[in-house]
């Protein structure tokens, strides 16, 4: 029994839910959770994004970095994100019992994103159906699944961010694209495509925005049978019904990259569970301090607020008088060429004074003062970059080409690999980069979830088809 007027989908050579597990960063969905949700018919998704690999005695091996190099870090990085995302589909397709479907997700902006790519399928062949992929612009996504010939699922958040990707690549690989993952910008956890344009504090409805999508899709001769996979905010089917058959937009699924999170078989710790469960409307911020540039949402905890107090504590300054900068600071740096406002001098007076004593230069021209200890982890977690995106604002890291973006290391982001392993290893949660989809404080409001009730993957898709 479904709710009213969801139906299966052929992926992958068989009939699965139009229901996807959003594919979530590091080791936050893996092998136990992407097979249990294809076991139960759904569309599974391993993160390929440092996952985990596992001894002889079956423990998780530390992605431990030893190498003096960023280079050489991160061509250990590479073999451990490969190692790792292979074994994970390994134990997913064991534990689907040949049911439903595996995908597999990766970011772009990744470091080494296409030999991660490439290494990952080119052992795994067989156990693949799809590779869902964005945080980025992956131009290169439907080549390489052409060659491996798995399907290609693209993540966009907009029909010009479509068509870009379509007109320049994707048309040459019609075939092998199996759906579109609309990720809201708005909605969804994690990184997103927040562009430029668009108003981080302005919710936009995503009904015509998928719309767009598919009149885009319409018009470069792409079949209505592909589907739309709705992702972000999604909770009740019923909340959905008009979407589902809906004419004016195809095909629809949905992906649920938060639920999937408060289940058994999700693969993080109890910390970050229990975390869930006592969410407000509000407690997840859509911010940039990611060091990949990108808006992402996380929980609103003391990893986070420390994030936003560091940025508050900012001046900028010039190297000599010029306009209001007409005084020279005289607190938390040395030597005598920084020229401030007087106002800015008298706060930053007073920073000093309650213990940030240390300014660090940013790349705008900016002094943000921190106390010792917060400069002292700065600059260590700066200098042990293993370099695990294309391009890192923390640490001025590039995987490519010189290897450095050119621009000063900017002390007003963090290490995303090191909090996020941390996270998912145990860690304490309230001192680390907790991700999560803006619906998230309704784990509190659902009766589902109540007296600290915790399903498996099958009772949570069930319960799911019946439109809660």
């Amino acid at each position: 029994m479904s709710f009213k007027g969801l139906k299966p989908i052929s992926y992958g050579g068989r009939e699965v839910w139009p229901l996807i597990e959003g594919g979530k960063g590091v080791s936050a969905s893996n092998h136990t959770s992407s097979g249990a949700w294809a076991a139960a018919g759904g569309i599974g998704t391993v993160s390929a994004v440092n996952a985990d690999s596992y001894d002889p005695e079956g423990k998780i091996v530390p992605q431990l970095y030893w190498q003096k190099t960023r280079l050489e870090r991160h061509e250990q990085l590479i073999q451990y994100a490969i190692d790792g995302a292979v074994e994970q589909v390994r134990r997913a397709h064991e534990i689907s019992g040949g049911q439903g479907a595996i995908n597999i997700n990766v970011l772009w902006e990744m470091g080494g994103a296409q030999p991660i790519l490439e290494g990952v399928l080119e052992r795994t062949r067989g156990l693949v159906a799809g590779v869902t992929c964005g945080a980025g612009m992956p131009y290169k996504l439907s080549e390489i699944a052409a060659r491996y010939n798995v399907s290609y699922l693209p993540i966009i958040s907009s029909a010009r961010a479509f068509r870009a990707l379509w007109k320049r690549a994707y048309h040459k690989y019609g075939e092998l694209m199996a759906a579109v993952v609309y990720e809201d910008p708005w909605l969804a956890g994690g990184h997103n495509g927040l562009s430029n344009a668009e108003d981080p504090l302005k919710p936009e409805d995503p009904y015509p925005r998928v719309k767009a999508v598919r009149d885009t899709m319409r018009a470069e001769g792409i079949s209505d049978d592909v589907p739309i996979i709705m992702a972000g905010g999604v909770w009740f089917l019923r909340e959905w019904e008009h979407w589902i058959d809906n004419p004016e937009l195809g095909s629809i699924a949905f992906q649920y990259g938060t639920r999937p999170l408060l289940t058994h078989e999700s693969p993080i710790p109890q910390g970050w569970k229990e975390a869930l469960r006592n969410l407000n409307p509000g407690d997840v911020l859509l911010h940039r301090f990611s060091p990949t540039g990108f808006y992402s949402s996380a929980v609103v905890n003391p990893f986070l607020r420390s994030l936003v107090a560091r940025s508050e504590r900012q001046i900028p300054w010039s190297r000599v008088a010029a306009g209001d900068h007409t005084i020279q600071l005289d607190a938390g740096v040395k030597g005598k060429n920084f020229w401030v406002t007087p106002g800015d001098r008298e706060r930053a007076q007073q920073w000093v004074a309650a213990g940030f004593t240390e300014s660090l230069k940013t790349p705008d021209d900016t002094l943000v003062f921190v106390d010792p200890e917060e400069r002292a982890m700065i600059r260590k977690d700066q200098a042990d970059c293993m370099g695990c995106l294309s391009h890192c604002g923390f640490s001025s890291w590039k995987d490519h080409d010189d290897y450095t973006t050119g621009r000063l290391a900017d002390p007003r982001s963090f290490c995303i690999q090191k909090t996020l392993q941390d996270i998912a290893h145990g860690s304490p949660v309230e001192e680390n980069l907790m991700f999560a989809g803006h619906a998230a404080y309704r784990f509190k409001q659902d009766p589902f979830y109540s007296n600290n009730f915790t399903p498996t993957v099958k009772e949570l898709i069930d319960r799911i088809l019946i439109g809660d």
